[in-house]
């Protein structure tokens, strides 16, 4: 069984989920910002989600505020941008940090897992990790990676 699967996150609605809940299915991983140059990204997101979630896509959103305090303070708010202004309903977890030494359990798998150009921190806001169906990291995507492009990588896994 893949290591992924070990890990539990808090969703935005406080439920504790494991990530096993989602074995079987292609997953793609990302750290977000509400306040980012980057945020339209969530746009791009949502419509791969709507695309293939009946070919068992999961996306995971875990906002962060690591980066230029890019995201809201205040979770409800958070949730209530994406829903609002992208109309966001992939799963969306509570804010973590994703890198140093408070990085969230999950996060330091994926880095791990697939390292990215010159280091393997994340550096910024919409990092992507694709995860397959049985849980094996991959590919990572830069933050400036447009979501449709990982939709030839994702329609291997479908």
């Amino acid at each position: 069984m893949s290591k992924i699967y070990e890990f539990t996150a808090t969703k935005a609605n406080g439920e504790e989920v494991s990530i096993s809940s989602y074995k079987g299915q292609p997953m793609i991983i990302v750290n977000t910002a509400s306040k980012c140059g980057f945020t339209p990204q969530f746009q791009e997101l949502q419509e791969l989600y709507e695309e293939y979630k009946e070919q068992g896509l999961v996306i995971l959103g875990f906002p962060c505020g690591q980066f230029s305090n890019q995201e809201f303070d205040n979770l409800s708010e958070t949730m209530e941008f994406c829903q609002i202004n992208f109309g966001v309903s992939f799963p969306m977890f509570q804010k973590i940090d994703v890198k140093g030494d408070s990085a969230h359990p999950l996060f330091q798998f994926l880095v791990s897992e697939k390292k990215g150009f010159l280091t393997e921190d994340i550096k910024w806001n919409f990092t992507k990790f694709l995860v397959d169906p049985d849980g094996h990291v991959v590919k990572r995507y830069a933050p400036q990676s447009s979501p449709q492009k990982i939709e030839d990588d994702l329609l291997q896994y479908i």
